[in-house]
């Protein structure tokens, strides 16, 4: 591994992959959004946006910095800035540093009780890193790390935490523990000889998929459920059913044997979901 000297943006960028900021940001401001039965003010609105980024900077650059040593041996994530040496492991540790940091400013900006759960949220997020060493149930765990962001943004705005962003958190875990078990076909092969846990090495690729739909199953029963709890219109309950369809597409591209499209089915259609379901929400409490 070579030495950096002055790394990019975009290679602290990539480090932490901003770009799958759009997985729960999008949940989070649609909490936010029912939460404050509009637009709430736009200082609240700028504090959730920087806990937002400043939470998932600092838990992505502590995995990052945690599975180095796993990330150099496996074919497909050697080129990651840690191993391929664009980054120290000196500097990613101050990118989390500072990201922790901010994020509990950032908290403590919103209200108390936003400032008190922020310690034990940055290391819950921090045991993630930790979990595919001695469970397969890590992509739970992954789930229910993002899935925190709904309840957050909540809390950001109540200041205190209710039943409907709790069932939408719930949600979010079982879409993304679904998603990512998908994911984790990638590395069957690898994680094996490694001895990394996860879904797909205790059930094997078809078991891990058929989970995977089990998962997205509740996942659209619980949004349907939240959109009960938070009285919302046809247009919410007319995106599950797209946001169920998109599923649908998910995980007819992703077969045990033709494993071809993963990336497709990971970033691509769960990206759309996301996005597509705050553009839902905004329109329901907004506009309807």
């Amino acid at each position: 591994m070579s030495t950096p000297s002055s790394p990019r943006a975009r290679d602290f960028l990539e480090l932490v992959k901003f770009s799958h900021t759009i997985f729960a940001l999008p949940f989070a401001l649609a909490s936010m959004f029912i939460a404050a039965n509009g637009f709430p003010k736009w200082q609240i609105v700028a504090w959730i946006l920087l806990a937002m980024i400043a939470a998932r900077t600092a838990a992505m650059g502590f995995n990052r910095i945690v599975d180095r040593k796993i990330d150099a041996r496996n074919p497909r994530t050697r080129n990651r800035e840690i191993p391929a040496g664009k980054v120290s492991v000196g500097q990613a540790s101050t990118l989390v540093a500072v990201s922790g940091a901010v994020f509990v400013f950032a908290a403590g900006m919103l209200n108390d009780l936003a400032f008190w759960l922020s310690i034990p949220t940055l290391l819950v997020l921090f045991f993630y890193s930790f979990c595919k060493r001695f469970t397969s149930l890590a992509h739970v765990v992954l789930g229910f790390c993002l899935g925190v962001a709904p309840i957050g943004a909540w809390v950001a705005v109540r200041e205190k935490i209710e039943w409907p962003p709790v069932v939408l958190g719930a949600a979010v875990m079982l879409w993304v523990a679904g998603f990512d078990a998908i994911y984790a076909t990638l590395d069957d092969e690898f994680d094996k000889q490694s001895g990394i846990h996860s879904l797909v090495q205790k059930f094997g690729v078809r078991g891990a998929l058929i989970l995977a739909k089990l998962f997205h199953v509740g996942f659209i029963a619980l949004l349907a459920y939240f959109g009960l709890l938070a009285n919302m219109t046809v247009v919410f309950f007319g995106a599950i059913a797209l946001i169920a369809a998109f599923l649908v597409y998910e995980h007819a591209i992703v077969r045990p044997d033709d494993l071809r499209r993963v990336n497709a089915a990971f970033f691509t259609v769960n990206g759309i979901i996301s996005a597509f379901f705050l553009v839902a929400v905004a329109v329901d409490v907004l506009w309807m």
